[in-house]
């Protein structure tokens, strides 16, 4: 029996170690390679399955949110059944939803340690520098941007290069470049030692040069909403440091400061095309509130709402505003069902963020907060969690949020 017990034990620490590296993995090349990141995915929750096979029992911990996160997945399945194409829908579904599930409770039920959640932190961050290194080299070698649509030629005649990295647009890369400053700048706010902020220093800024690069608008505002969450949780001081990059950025770089002015020009056609959007999709919602239109159907129900473009060929996949769009595909309900995951999340990171007296939580704890709010102020004007990657990294930062919420109170 003894040496029965100890062949398990010691079968199991290495499952532990694998599943770490596999999440580690997941977190590291999810900007880089959706593909491998979803075969880490996969690994992980294999290893985890062996790990309750060889355990004997189910390895599920409880979560404050199972009850909500379930009912928003019966919400979004539900939602295909009115899908015009219910076979896309669900496939779109299970490869999506499957995706998000499985990374969130395999983080939640495997780290264990603050350590563990410090190793993932730091995956994601090393990750965004080589994204960034990336998106440099495009910058200097140049990119065409005239065939993709993304800057009004006759508003910006001299911007021709906007970086997009790894990921599919300048939209994309700069809503995550925002989300792992926010995990920079909280963790350099709380380190102890002056060499420790000056690493997370250079990290910001290299991420930061990038965003600028991106000239997405958006997430510059974003950016500002990072800045004051951080004033508010840390030192109101910390306003005025860290807008001076953004201040100098704005007075040397003329396109910047042209992208910037043009949030307010009522004849810019981004802005214009993003209202005309919220209007079809609106329409979409007072025609189906409870179960939505479908999910993933957006694309395929929007030419029937198009009362500003007229193309019955254009292809237009998202509503440029997350909480529409949410209500939009899977009703109202579930748009309630997600802001609650949103909602809760937060409020238990804030939680923990007011009660320890552990720096080194209260970095991480503040990034995160900064991160995942600054993703909802984006959702205002944009929705860039229609990205699979990015809504992956959503539920990665919710997830690290349960697993430091779990270690904080099993000591307090």
């Amino acid at each position: 029996m003894y040496t029965a017990y100890s062949i398990n034990s010691q079968t199991q620490y290495r499952l532990d170690y694998f599943i770490e590296y596999c999440i580690l993995a997941v977190a590291f090349f999810l900007p880089m390679s959706l593909d491998t990141a979803t075969l880490f995915l996969g690994i992980g929750t294999v290893l985890w399955t062996v790990k309750m096979v060889v355990a004997r029992k189910v390895l599920l911990k409880r979560t404050p949110f199972d009850k909500i996160i379930a009912l928003l997945v019966i919400l979004s399945a539900a939602s295909i059944a009115v899908s015009p194409d219910r076979g896309f829908s669900f496939y779109n579904y299970y490869h999506l939803m499957g995706r998000y599930i499985l990374l969130y409770y395999l983080v939640v039920n495997n780290l264990n340690s603050l350590q563990q959640v410090q190793r993932l932190v730091w995956s994601v961050m090393v990750s965004a520098v080589l994204v960034s290194m990336y998106g440099f080299y495009q910058y200097v070698y140049g990119v065409d941007i005239s065939n993709f649509q993304w800057v009004d030629g006759e508003q910006f005649p001299d911007l021709k290069v906007r970086v997009f990295s790894t990921l599919q647009n300048p939209n994309l890369l700069a809503g995550f470049l925002v989300a792992v400053m926010s995990l920079t700048v909280g963790q350099g706010l709380y380190a102890e030692k002056l060499k420790t902020k000056l690493l997370f220093l250079g990290l910001f800024a290299i991420l930061g040069t990038c965003l600028v690069l991106t000239y997405s608008r958006g997430a510059w505002l974003s950016l500002v909403i990072v800045v004051a969450i951080c004033g508010r949780f840390y030192n109101r001081r910390v306003l005025w440091l860290l807008l001076i990059v953004p201040v100098i950025v704005f007075f040397c770089q003329d396109s910047v400061m042209g992208r910037i002015i043009s949030i307010f020009n009522p004849t810019d056609t981004s802005s214009t095309l993003r209202i005309a959007l919220w209007e079809s999709t609106i329409a979409m919602i007072m025609d189906k509130p409870l179960l939505g239109i479908g999910w993933g159907a957006y694309w395929l129900v929007y030419p029937e709402y198009d009362f500003f473009l007229n193309n019955p060929d254009a292809r237009i996949v998202h509503a440029h505003n997350m909480y529409l769009h949410i209500a939009a595909e899977i009703g109202i309900p579930g748009l309630v069902a997600f802001l609650a995951v949103l909602y809760g999340h937060t409020k238990k990171a804030v939680d923990v963020l007011s009660q320890t007296n552990n720096r080194c939580v209260s970095g991480m704890m503040l990034g995160i907060v900064a991160a995942v709010l600054g993703l909802a102020v984006n959702g205002f004007t944009d929705y860039i969690m229609f990205n699979i990657q990015m809504s992956m990294l959503f539920w990665l930062f919710n997830a690290i949020i349960i697993a430091i919420w779990q270690e904080f109170y099993r000591y307090n």
